[in-house]
């Protein structure tokens, strides 16, 4: 946890809040946590256009798997790489 950190109320429109809500990976994920990684995407979208169309790709496909149920635990991946 990050120390001396000071805060601020942002005020957002529900339907914002809503967009925002697609970028969480899990309902415990803080907006502050989804605010930084659309901002980190938005740079590297800047920067490496191609890299970041292939990324964000990449991210809505493993979405999809992990709403289907396909996917492995922590558990499970470790017993599968002898952990």
């Amino acid at each position: 946890m990050v120390k001396n950190m000071e805060t601020t109320t942002i005020k957002l429109y529900w339907n914002t809040k809503s967009e925002l809500d697609k970028f969480r990976e899990h309902r415990n994920e803080s907006y502050d946590d989804v605010i930084k990684k659309v901002i980190y995407i938005a740079k590297v979208c800047k920067t490496q256009p191609e890299l970041s169309k292939e990324t964000i790709e990449a991210i809505e496909k493993a979405r999809e798997r992990m709403k289907k149920g396909r996917f492995l635990t922590e558990s499970e991946a470790k017993k599968r790489l002898g952990l």
